[in-house]
């Protein structure tokens, strides 16, 4: 039995070049140009099948890409069932592997423990939750935690920007976010309103972020949130408004997520392994693969690297499933 421990997230693809059926789809990697088809470690065979958050999936999408060069006989599956979906496959043992934009909850653990499935928690990366609006609005560059809560309460009435600040104008508010099973929207309810799921119901949800660009994108009026990289990838679509928690206005970064100054949206990301799937030495090579890597990784997909104290546990972690 391990230990469990935290480490960040980390995903994989089906096969060399195939496109992986992760939110956020796949970018070429300038890491897998430098992993060369000479040192391809064709010994490795098997599956890993991976599921939950997409918000880890650009990250989790890019380790699988480049794993894959280096792994060739390896089949590596992904999906985007949202951190809650992929926790129920998980504990059902539909999955080897769930990526989560959260930690696991205690019923979801109790579920796991029901059917047998204990688990490695690692935490794989940070991520800070944006706020993104229409770039036709000129209005608000900065929002306060306050205001956020008058606009996403369960019982909140807004529906102008004028609404939530007599200083802007009375344009419609049109609000995008992830649906019920993401870990986002349970970490996003949870830091503004108090308490996992607190939201109002009447915005467009989504398991797939793309769809809160499009439709921020497409009204004026609109604002959504997600994880940072995928507002990082269309910055020529999208604004991004600052936070105010009381200690001014803080745009979410590298910095300011990794010293939590993004205060209260920044948060690690996780994988968790069953202890089961860590028995198989195509896993083990995956998790070696990405913790050697984690720094161009995390860089190169837009996330936020592991602080020292992070990959040190990452490390340790790795280091006691080889043994």
């Amino acid at each position: 039995m391990f230990k469990r421990k935290s480490l960040i997230t980390i995903i994989a693809v089906a096969g060399i070049g195939a496109a992986v059926t992760a939110c956020g789809g796949g970018r070429s990697s300038d890491t897998a140009a430098a992993t060369t088809a000479a040192n391809a470690d064709t010994s490795l065979s098997g599956s890993i099948v991976i599921d939950g958050s997409s918000t880890v999936a650009p990250l989790a999408t890019l380790a699988a890409e480049n794993f894959q060069v280096q792994a060739p006989n390896v089949s590596v599956t992904v999906g985007t069932s949202g951190t809650g979906g992929g926790f129920a496959k998980f504990c059902n043992e539909e999955t080897d592997v769930s990526s989560a934009s959260r930690a696991i909850k205690p019923e979801e653990q109790a579920e796991c423990d029901a059917k047998g499935v204990k688990f490695v928690e690692l935490i794989v990366g940070n991520d800070g939750i944006a706020l993104i609006t229409n770039k036709e609005n000129t209005w608000a560059t900065c929002i306060t935690t306050a205001e956020l809560a008058t606009m996403w309460a369960p019982d909140s009435e807004a529906t102008t920007w004028q609404d939530i600040n007599s200083a802007w104008p009375a344009e419609e508010l049109k609000l995008f976010g992830p649906g019920t099973d993401s870990g986002t929207f349970d970490f996003f309810t949870k830091s503004i309103n108090g308490e996992e799921g607190a939201s109002r119901t009447d915005f467009s949800p989504t398991e797939d972020d793309n769809v809160t660009i499009k439709g921020v994108e497409g009204e004026k009026g609109g604002l959504g949130y997600l994880g940072l990289s995928y507002y990082e990838q269309n910055p020529d679509k999208l604004s991004l408004l600052q936070v105010d928690s009381g200690s001014g206005c803080v745009a979410p970064s590298t910095t300011t997520v990794q010293d939590a100054t993004y205060t209260p949206l920044s948060r690690p990301l996780y994988m968790y392994f069953s202890e089961q799937a860590t028995q198989r030495p195509e896993v083990r090579a995956f998790i070696d693969y990405y913790v050697a890597n984690e720094a161009s990784l995390t860089k190169e997909a837009l996330f936020v690297p592991l602080a020292d104290q992070q990959l040190a546990t990452a490390k340790t972690t790795a280091a006691g499933l080889a043994g």
